[in-house]
C-alpha cells in the first residue's frame, strides 16, 4: 500500500475536548472497518483549524470514500513518495 497525508479542514478542532477527539476516532475507524483491509489509519496531527492524518492506501479514491461516508472533508491528498529524518545525514 502507499502513504498518504490527507489535510482536513475543521474549525476549531484544535480546541476539541478528548471525548470529541475520541468519538471522531470511533466514526473514522467505523467506516474504515466497512471498507475493508485496502486503508488504513496511521496516525493524525491536531492543529488549530486542520487535521493532518496519515494513512496507507491502495489509492486516493478510498481515501476519498471514507471522506465522503465518515463526514470528514479530505481537502488535500498527497502521496508520500519518501521519507527522511536526522538519520538520513549518515
Amino acid at each position: 500500500m502507499r502513504k498518504f497525508i490527507i489535510e482536513r479542514e475543521l474549525p476549531a478542532i484544535g480546541d476539541a475536548d478528548a471525548a470529541t477527539l475520541q468519538g471522531a476516532a470511533k466514526q473514522s475507524n467505523a467506516t474504515l472497518c466497512s471498507l475493508g483491509p485496502s486503508i488504513q489509519w496511521l496516525e493524525s496531527y491536531v492543529a488549530a483549524d486542520k487535521t493532518f492524518c496519515v494513512y496507507l492506501a491502495e489509492n486516493e479514491d478510498i481515501i476519498r470514500k471514507h471522506a465522503e461516508l465518515s463526514g470528514f472533508p479530505a481537502n488535500k491528498i498527497t502521496e508520500v513518495k519518501r521519507m527522511i529524518d536526522p538519520t538520513t545525514a549518515g
